[in-house]
């Protein structure tokens, strides 16, 4: 069996998973670890992107679903294949497993240092990559677990100097500039290596989360087992983000909002979910606000705007 498996969920992407699977085999190629296998689940994809990756990746574990089942599920019926929670013998899993994105490119040695970060911290459950943006730029890479303030910052007016505090779950810039791993909430979902014993503790992903905040919920989860969330800036990969999601702006923005205050649901007490659920309304009215002025400003046009207010409706009734 495979010391190390990676799972990449495709939906529509087929250049960029691609691309993301010829830079993954590269890196291990090069760097190791030697024996990993690699998985990938298309979502229902109508870009023939199982075609593409048969052709060019014929020694892909190609899993075709015949609907999108959003990114936990997909992860989950992947993780079911390898035998996690099918009453396979430990032996017979492997070590770890790399959930990455399919809008990445990994550079030479991340998969590695990943892989043995994790393995060399006996109290590591889940390690991720340093993370840049498609240019270069500085990309935050983990978050502390979202609570109210955050809310705010992110839904409401506010200075613009806390986007970057700790408040509003960042960490900072500097920590990414050293090799050293550092305690973090949760990473992207873009990067996210778990070893075994959690998956076999935890479980696998929530799949009621479809998309959006399935990895903050997972995170949580594993933490409260005890283990630790590491970022290891010294593994590199560059996240193109949002590929997938870009191409249904109005309903994404549903979509995260129930991934959202389902997470509040499961995690935040009773009087944090009512103060959560109090700000995501006023951060709705917020934002259709601003839809119509920039609909006012020739911005956007009237059919976005119509879509984009829907959208924020529906989150409100939530």
């Amino acid at each position: 069996m495979a010391d190390l498996a990676v799972i990449i969920v495709n939906w529509n992407t087929r250049q960029l998973t691609l691309d993301a699977l010829r830079t993954l085999y590269d890196d291990i190629q090069e760097n190791g670890p030697a024996a990993t296998e690699i998985w990938v689940v298309d979502n229902a994809s109508s870009d023939n992107s199982a075609a593409a990756i048969k052709a060019d990746f014929p020694q892909v574990n190609l899993i075709e679903s015949a609907t999108n089942l959003g990114f936990a599920a997909a992860n989950n019926l992947a993780m079911r294949e390898m035998g996690f929670q099918n009453g396979k013998p430990v032996g017979e899993l492997p070590r770890a497993v790399y959930l990455l994105n399919s809008d990445t490119l990994t550079h030479s040695g991340a998969t590695n240092i990943l892989y043995q970060t994790l393995l060399s911290r006996p109290e590591a459950g889940v390690v991720g990559a340093r993370l840049t943006y498609g240019d270069g730029r500085f990309q935050h890479s983990a978050f502390a677990f979202p609570g109210l303030i955050q809310l705010w910052i992110d839904l409401l007016p506010a200075p613009g100097r806390l986007y970057e505090s700790r408040l509003n779950g960042r960490y900072p810039q500097r920590y990414y500039r050293g090799l050293a791993p550092f305690p973090v909430g949760h990473t992207l979902g873009a990067t996210m290596m778990p070893r075994r014993e959690v998956i076999q503790q935890v479980g696998m992903f929530d799949e009621r989360f479809f998309m959006y905040a399935e990895e903050v919920d997972w995170c949580w989860m594993i933490q409260k087992a005890g283990w630790k969330i590491l970022c290891v800036p010294a593994a590199h990969v560059t996240h193109l983000e949002g590929q997938s999601t870009r191409q249904v702006k109005p309903h994404s923005i549903v979509n995260l909002w129930k991934s959202r205050l389902r997470l509040y649901e499961k995690h935040y007490s009773r009087p944090k979910r009512w103060l959560a659920r109090l700000l995501v309304r006023l951060g709705m009215r917020w934002q259709i606000r601003q839809t119509l002025q920039a609909y006012a400003q020739r911005r956007i046009s009237a059919k976005e705007r119509d879509a984009l207010i829907e959208a924020y409706r529906q989150v409100m009734a939530l």
